[in-house]
């Protein structure tokens, strides 16, 4: 168990995106939030489907995007989360893999299909996502790998597998697992929908050290605390948690411990081409860090370069070699 056999393990829901440019009116048409995620029925999956433009699908999933970029960024990297044994199923197994990540968690040959999720883009970048959670929904505790879970330095929790109840188990046995093991827990809040659902559950996770770093941006933090005001959030957040990073998009990002909080600016971009997966491959670049042992204020700066990359190209996984980009940009990764 003391061995390390991976850097970064995540745990979340197993997604294959399809991504499509759209413009502003036909969110409005299909009645969705900008920048927002709703969880749909298959049926709604259909018609949605049916409305869209021409559309790329990807691999995808909160937890699963953040594995891909460690892996980009030459981590070890595992992913525990369920798929279907359908077409999708097969095309998100493959490609995760092929992204060098470890994944042998095993598919579901009944039940439903696996999952998708359908992100609008819109011209400014903006993503709005409906997600048909499938067979993720169907993650089990005896899903949870205990060696391989002990054998991670890390184990990082996606919040949106906190709605079904098998999956909640799962998130817990590994959290116990990993701590049993003197390993780290991390979880990211995932989106604000979730932290309204779910806020006294979160803060007890947070509370209770049964996580020891939070990931949030400033719409889950202001959800969490109840707050518009964020440095009243922040100063709660401090309170609770062991250790918390607070993603603000073009202005940087926060870093808090109980001893203080340090805010670290943002890499610029020429233009943002798909907000899609920035909080995922911003903790990519985090855990990376922390897992070679660099301080907290250095690993943000490699979360910012990573989230920096991914923003410039459609969808949410690294177009090109994070660990070349890291090395350029004078990280000892």
């Amino acid at each position: 168990m003391n061995s390390t056999r991976f850097d970064v393990l995540g745990i979340g829901n197993a997604i294959v995106d399809v991504i499509a440019r759209t413009e502003d009116d036909f969110l409005f048409r299909q009645k969705m939030r900008k920048g927002g995620m709703q969880l749909i029925t298959e049926a709604d999956a259909t018609r949605i489907y049916d409305a869209m433009g021409p559309a790329v699908e990807v691999s995808g999933g909160s937890a699963a995007n953040t594995v891909v970029g460690a892996a980009s960024l030459g981590a070890r990297a595992a992913f525990i989360g369920k798929v279907k044994d359908d077409e999708l199923g097969r095309v998100f197994a493959h490609d995760i893999r092929a992204a060098g990540v470890c994944f042998t968690t095993p598919p579901a040959s009944q039940g439903p299909a696996t999952a998708r999720c359908y992100v609008l883009v819109t011209p400014d970048g903006e993503r709005t996502m409906n997600t048909y959670l499938g067979a993720a929904q169907d993650l089990h505790p005896n899903d949870i790998d205990p060696e391989a879970v002990g054998a991670a330095q890390i184990v990082y929790l996606e919040g949106y597998l906190w709605d079904p109840p098998h999956a909640k188990e799962a998130f817990l046995k590994a959290a116990n697992i990993a701590h049993g093991a003197k390993r780290d827990v991390a979880l990211t809040l995932s989106d604000a929908f979730c932290v309204d659902r779910y806020r006294a559950e979160f803060l007890d996770l947070i509370r209770s050290r049964t996580v020891d770093l939070v990931f949030a941006n400033e719409h889950e933090l202001h959800s969490l605390y109840q707050t518009a005001d964020f440095e009243t959030a922040l100063k709660a957040l401090r309170e609770d948690a062991k250790a918390a990073v607070v993603t603000r998009s073009e202005k940087g990002s926060i870093v808090v411990t109980r001893e203080e909080s340090d805010a670290v600016q943002a890499c610029p971009v020429a233009r943002v081409v798909d907000a899609t997966g920035a909080g995922d491959l911003f903790a990519a670049g985090f855990l990376m860090g922390l897992a070679r042992g660099t301080d907290y204020r250095t690993a943000a700066r490699l979360g910012a370069l990573a989230a920096a990359e991914v923003i410039q190209h459609l969808g949410a996984r690294p177009e090109t070699s994070l660990r070349d980009l890291a090395r350029e940009n004078g990280f000892d990764v």
